[in-house]
């Protein structure tokens, strides 16, 4: 097996899209998020704010109550009222424990649509094996960490004593879908046998709901080319590095939260965009 293609930021930036006169809010991209919990509210908060900074036109959460009114009370302008989208992110915030039958059977429906997903944290549970389908499934976006990827592939019956890198891609065969497997060095890997390396921009980015603005940002990006998906995911994770960093910098380098890292979005891609 051949190393993984490193992702670069000239890469990245051009697939990232700078809107035009003739665009709106539809044009460039619609994301719905199905997370948070009431255990969890904040990786609500997380993400939605992550795919506002990333440069979605439009995010519609729908989420718990609890959730939806801190949402509403970060970004107002978040649309709380169920409609059209170009891509979902499910999970973040969420665990299979404590997740009610009317809330399965509500990302189920998401899953088997034909709009991209982006499953994370606390969906990662109901992905199947792509040979065990017994009809259409959406385009998927995987993203655990180390341990929720060991989880996953126990579910699908697969070897765990397996190298980091030849799991990842084994993980995105059986499975039908695209693979970020996040970490110090994130994998992105594809069915049919591509890998990229992203190499995080910080260490201080281990720390609770960077993962939720990850899939914020993954989830804007895949709404503006939802037939780009391994490309999004890159570009997602090179993105959420470089975020990492620029908010560990504005504190003299030390330690960063979540929302610090949410903030730091728009302005490395403004970064990006005007390079290019």
């Amino acid at each position: 097996m051949s190393a993984p293609s490193p992702w670069t930021a000239p890469e990245t930036a051009t697939f990232l899209r700078v809107p035009t006169a003739s665009d709106d809010k539809y044009s460039r991209g619609v994301v719905g998020m199905r997370t948070g919990s009431e255990e969890f509210p904040g990786a609500a908060v997380l993400g939605v704010e992550a795919a506002w900074r990333t440069g979605t036109g439009m995010v519609r959460y729908l989420g718990p109550r609890r959730a939806a009114d801190l949402v509403l009370q970060r970004r107002p302008e978040t649309v709380t009222a169920d409609g059209r989208v170009q891509a979902w992110v499910v999970g973040s915030g969420t665990s299979p424990a404590t997740r009610t039958a009317a809330e399965t059977a509500a990302v189920r429906t998401i899953l088997s649509g034909d709009v991209p997903v982006v499953v994370d944290a606390g969906a990662l549970d109901l992905v199947v094996a792509a040979s065990a389908l017994t009809g259409d499934r959406a385009p998927l976006v995987l993203t655990p960490h180390d341990r929720e990827h060991a989880a996953l592939r126990d579910r699908l019956g697969l070897a765990p004593d397996v190298d980091r890198e030849q799991a990842a891609l084994e993980t995105a065969a059986v499975t039908g879908a695209v693979l970020l497997l996040k970490g110090s060095t994130t994998l992105i890997a594809t069915p049919p046998g591509t890998l990229r390396s992203v190499t995080a921009g910080v260490a201080w980015l281990a720390t609770a709901g960077t993962g939720d603005v990850l899939a914020g940002i993954l989830g804007a990006l895949v709404a503006g080319a939802p037939d780009r998906l391994a490309d999004a995911a890159a570009c997602a994770a090179w993105v959420h590095g470089r975020a990492g960093a620029a908010a560990s910098a504005r504190h003299g380098g030390g330690p960063l939260v979540a929302l610090d890292v949410a903030r730091a979005v728009s302005r490395v891609v403004g970064e990006l965009v005007s390079e290019r």
